[in-house]
């Protein structure tokens, strides 16, 4: 899909928030779903679909949140539509604490904000028509649009790209595209501040996708829409996000504005993610880093690694990624990253140099063009950064001169990443 990038803000917001003032604001959101057995349903553990994440989404941007299957995007959605019963943590929407309102108590805010989901077959009722699906809002809300119910659902369905005539027809009638419409169009009805978009292209075809997301973009620009949308696609993700988030395993790993994160990715879960984006052009192949194989699956949420639990799969980890969890920190103005060793900055834990043997064996995996890359570019940073250029000098001389089968400095950057690619080898 080639689309021209997303313009830089809003064109108006609505009322309830300035454009760049703190619309919702999640802090220590955790979601465990219980797993029980026996006669008696005895808990033995819980699913960690969400663990702990803390963001802010500003009135009338686009946060983007990406991460592979199974790492809680979804989840984290309908915890903050309130679909969910949180099991911890805090959510604010426009400084009103929402975590645990009952369902009185939302209904209110339910005209605020809106979900879309994922599969446009799933989400509508079958026996209901298209009048009846995007007009049910206005009758639970107790809503009466100028001009009336018909009319108000035959001007969504024209401003979603659908025929107003298509009000009396059910849903079997519709192509997948036109069904995600028709979710969006319900979605909009009650005019609300936020919207969440759980995987809204994701079932639809390639040349239906850029019609729906170009689609957002325009209702975005008229109605000055703030969405979270949650997705796979890295390449819908740049078009349409402000900021973008990165989900793993329950947490959010990385947080930054989406030039900052594409151009220099700092945790190496988001530069492994970064190296499956395909080029659609075969005269730009060349210019395209090798795949970044990640080694092994997901570990269950289930019982999730100690300390940073990127470090079963990561070429960089090291005794502390393995006992002590990183958090998440600014390292750079609007980029926020949780890891011991970053790439594209300097190393955050210099003392600490001996790769895990999992790291050598996912360095294996490593593209050799890869790890000089980002040793190039980290360096680069490093050295434009002030004072950590100073502490990461030392700690890149001392395993240097150390020649050993576990280099030191391999958890420290790229470079020295290499360093212990060739050392594994021999």
């Amino acid at each position: 899909m080639t689309t021209p990038a997303k313009s830089e803000g809003t064109a108006a917001v609505k009322d309830g928030g300035a454009p760049g003032e703190t619309l919702l604001k999640v802090t220590g959101l955790q979601k465990h779903f219980p797993i029980k057995k026996g006669l008696l349903q005895r808990q033995v553990g819980a699913v960690r679909a969400v663990d702990g994440i803390d963001f802010e989404v500003r009135s009338g941007e686009t946060l983007g949140v990406v991460g592979e299957s199974g790492c809680g995007k979804s989840t984290m959605g309908r915890l903050i539509t309130r679909l969910l019963e949180p099991t911890a943590g805090t959510i604010e929407f426009e400084g009103k604490d929402i975590t645990h309102l009952g369902v009185g108590g939302m209904r209110p805010m339910r005209r605020d904000v809106q979900m879309i989901f994922q599969d446009p077959y799933s989400s509508l009722n079958p026996r209901h028509t298209i009048g009846t699906i995007v007009g049910a809002p206005f009758r639970l809300q107790g809503v009466e649009p100028e001009g009336g119910v018909k009319k108000e659902v035959q001007r969504l369905l024209s401003v979603v790209g659908l025929n107003p005539e298509h009000y009396n027809r059910y849903p079997h009638e519709f192509s997948g595209g036109q069904r995600q419409r028709i979710g969006i169009a319900r979605a909009l009805a009650l005019k609300p501040k936020l919207v969440v978009a759980d995987e809204p292209v994701s079932a639809l075809d390639v040349s239906i996708q850029a019609q729906v997301v170009n689609l957002m973009d325009d209702l975005q620009e008229e109605l000055g829409l703030t969405y979270v949308i949650i997705a796979h696609d890295l390449s819908v993700v740049r078009h349409v996000s402000d900021r973008i988030a990165v989900m793993y395993l329950g947490k959010i790993v990385e947080l930054a504005d989406r030039d900052s994160l594409y151009r220099a990715p700092m945790h190496p879960y988001t530069k492994a993610l970064m190296s499956a984006v395909p080029i659609p052009d075969p005269r730009r192949r060349s210019a395209k880093s090798e795949r970044i194989l990640l080694k092994g699956d997901v570990p269950s949420p289930i019982s999730p690694p100690s300390g940073c639990r990127f470090h079963t799969r990561c070429w960089k980890a090291t005794e502390i990624c393995r006992t002590t969890e990183p958090k998440l920190v600014e390292l750079k103005p609007g980029q926020q990253v949780a890891c011991h060793h970053p790439e594209n900055f300097a190393d955050q834990a210099p003392q600490d140099t001996v790769l895990l043997s999992a790291a050598k064996e996912a360095a294996e995996l490593v593209a050799d063009e890869v790890l000089a890359e980002s040793a190039e570019t980290s360096a680069a940073v490093a050295a434009e950064v002030a004072g950590h250029a100073e502490q990461a000098e030392p700690a890149k001389a001392e395993p240097a001169k150390a020649e050993s089968a576990e280099p030191a400095g391999a958890a420290e950057s790229g470079a020295d990443a290499a360093e212990s690619q060739e050392s594994t080898d021999k």
